[in-house]
């Protein structure tokens, strides 16, 4: 069964890394596709056009390290996608804002998901060891901690899942209010590509956690039908 589980980490390992290869190669060459706001100027819009008010945009290190932060109300983006103006950086602007949408509408898994923070980050921290001991103790007839193991990393598997309906609708968000704007122009196909690829990053993160969650349970079964 440990074959079984290096198998679903060693192919998400690599399908991660094939699309994260991708990611890098679609904004790398849609970077090359200029516009006339930077990305800053994009979020900015986009959030005066949907009536919100007490949100800030700022520049933050890094790269790809764009994100919305609910605590502070802040769209925070890399420096590239702040300052240049392109689709790339527009279209990672205006999905980061979407999330701001999201969180001035109460958007259901956006809500769920911030409630689930505290839990995952304990959660994510023990699974593992807690699973590890559980495997040892279940040879000896008690389930009972690999249960609680199977449990907590359950939920960072939730966490994943949820992810996804929140991340693409925020790039949902984005695509149409700049095809609404125009601020796309001919350029919107190549928005929606490489949002795809970045929501794709999400999904294998979720299939992997699925995999594993998956193979835990089978061997906690299997270890208990042998007794």
């Amino acid at each position: 069964m440990n074959i079984t589980l290096m198998i679903i980490s060693g192919l998400a390992m690599l399908v991660s890394r094939w699309v994260g290869g991708r990611l890098q190669k679609r904004f790398a060459e849609f970077s090359q596709l200029p516009i006339s706001m930077s990305g800053r100027e994009v979020a900015e819009k986009m959030l005066a056009d949907r009536n919100i008010s007490d949100v800030s945009v700022i520049s933050t290190g890094g790269q790809l390290t764009d994100h919305y932060n609910p605590r502070n109300k802040t769209v925070n983006l890399s420096t590239v996608v702040y300052e240049q103006r392109n689709i790339a950086a527009a279209a990672v602007a205006a999905h980061e804002v979407g999330h701001a949408v999201q969180h001035s509408t109460s958007y259901a898994f956006l809500t769920m998901r911030s409630k689930l923070v505290p839990m995952v980050n304990i959660s994510s921290k023990l699974s593992q060891w807690v699973i590890m001991a559980g495997v040892a103790l279940a040879a000896t007839g008690n389930y009972y901690v690999f249960m609680i193991g199977i449990a907590l990393f359950a939920m960072t598997t939730l966490f994943t899942l949820v992810t996804l309906p929140v991340e693409f609708n925020a790039s949902s968000r984005a695509l149409n209010w700049l095809e609404e704007t125009g601020i796309s122009e001919q350029y919107q196909s190549q928005a929606k590509n490489a949002l795809f690829w970045a929501a794709m990053t999400y999904t294998v993160a979720a299939i992997a956690s699925l995999g594993q969650l998956l193979y835990f349970i089978m061997r906690f079964l299997a270890m208990k039908n042998r007794r």
